[in-house]
């Protein structure tokens, strides 16, 4: 009997290793754990053959199966109710396909988003996303639908997608979307699988656009004092033709919330990306520093708090999603609601933006807080969801708050797992 064979209790374990090896599976240990619910076993497959062949076994034998990436995100969401297999999909990686003169690219689920950075750089272009989580692979960004400040004008890993390849619960490979421009057939079915965090099927590529690489980068960053005064410096901006690539706020825990605080609050950045050729970025710039009435540093570099998530491990970690006219309003209510300093950081100029419930925080504290805001922001069409908790607060939270949506997710959870076989519990709304 092999080592995953005494280790697994024989059977399953040995089906594993014989599809992918058996240095590529193992028993679960406490780091393979998903959102604090430990798993039974880790099997990474180096090929779609051979995911389909690991979740035809998961069929055979009724077991729950979690993708995983780099894991950078598998404490977000909620808890699944049982992992019986991790599925890793480190060795799907690779650019597989590159047309640089179609500006498009397929790249497996595995592969660091980082590495398809590079790779591109080399030929002149770019994928046009920026992700908070550095580590983070192709398959976990979609899966995740992750965005960083450049969402502002390229939009979300969604709008970059133009087709996938993913295995469903009964281990069928699917091929959703086109690679030749124009082909839309499956984009929408490819799209469905963007923030369904691995609870739909398991992703094995990603097609994605792409684009030249800009010659110059500017930031431009000014300091700002409250949610008010953001509100008004981003009207401006939109009001001004200057075609910013992204808009970013970073508003410190001492200029929101806390209203016991006895000096002025400490200042937070408003920051603008500005792209493009040298003379035409160089004219932008100096009407945005006009714009800021010179109170602005102009630099090459972003700032070091720029494209990083507020929160830590250790917090409960909201993403608040409303139109940016509103946005002020809400982190007044957020504040107010929270009775203690938060951070807040993001796309101003979108109105998605990310805080930091402090962690210390009990859950019976936690619950009217999102609450408040989501009273709020149901009146300015927004939304306000939990990405992560700490462990003593993560099962006693509201995650989604109400969702309208719910039936029809219910009916897509249902055609795609219809035994709920991926990630139990992790689709939006807890399916």
């Amino acid at each position: 009997m092999t080592a995953v064979e005494r280790a697994a209790g024989g059977g399953i374990g040995q089906r594993l290793a014989d599809i992918c090896g058996e240095e590529f599976v193992r028993p679960a240990g406490m780091a393979d754990g998903v959102a604090g619910r430990a798993a039974r076993w880790v099997a990474a497959p180096g090929t779609a053959d051979g995911v389909s062949a690991v979740l035809r076994v998961a069929a055979d034998h009724a077991l729950s199966v979690v993708p995983r990436g780099a894991g950078t995100k598998m404490d977000w969401g909620a808890p699944p109710s049982r992992v019986d297999v991790v599925l890793d999909t480190g060795r799907l990686a690779g650019i597989w396909h590159h047309a640089a003169d179609e500006m498009v690219a397929e790249v497996g689920a595995g592969t660091p988003v980082r590495a398809v950075q590079a790779a591109l750089a080399r030929t002149g272009t770019r994928l046009p996303l920026d992700l908070p989580s550095p580590d983070a692979t192709i398959g976990g960004m979609v899966a995740a639908d992750e965005t960083g400040p450049m969402r502002h004008r390229h939009g979300s890993p969604g709008d970059r997608l133009l087709g996938v390849s993913y295995v469903d619960a009964t281990g069928a490979l699917h091929h959703a979307g086109g690679w030749a421009a124009g082909e839309n057939a499956g984009y929408d079915l490819a799209r469905l699988l963007c923030g369904s965090n691995g609870a739909l099927g398991v992703l094995v590529s990603a097609t994605m656009r792409l684009q030249p690489t800009p010659a110059t980068r500017i930031w431009v960053s000014r300091p700002v004092q409250s949610p008010l005064e953001v509100h008004q410096l981003v009207r401006s901006i939109h009001g001004a033709w200057l075609s910013p690539a992204a808009i970013e706020v970073d508003l410190p825990k001492e200029g929101i919330g806390g209203g016991h605080r006895t000096g002025p609050p400490a200042a937070g950045t408003l920051s603008v990306l500005l792209e493009g050729g040298e003379a035409d970025v160089g004219g932008r710039v100096a009407r945005l520093v006009e714009l800021f009435d010179g109170d602005s540093r102009v630099d090459t570099r972003a700032p070091a708090w720029w494209g990083r998530y507020p929160f830590t491990a250790d917090d409960v970690a909201v993403r608040i999603d409303v139109p940016s006219t509103d946005l002020h309003a809400v982190l007044y209510a957020l504040g107010d609601a929270a009775g203690t300093p938060i951070s807040v950081r993001g796309s101003a100029g979108l109105g998605v933006v990310y805080a930091a419930l402090p962690g210390y925080l009990a859950p019976e504290q936690i619950g009217p807080i999102l609450a408040v805001v989501r009273r709020v922001l149901s009146a300015r069409n927004g939304r306000c969801v939990v990405l992560a908790a700490p462990p003593r607060t993560r099962g006693e939270i509201d995650f989604w708050g109400t969702l309208p949506t719910l039936p029809l997710l219910r009916r897509v959870k249902e055609r795609f797992d219809p035994d709920h076989r991926f990630a139990p519990g992790r689709y939006t709304g807890g399916l």
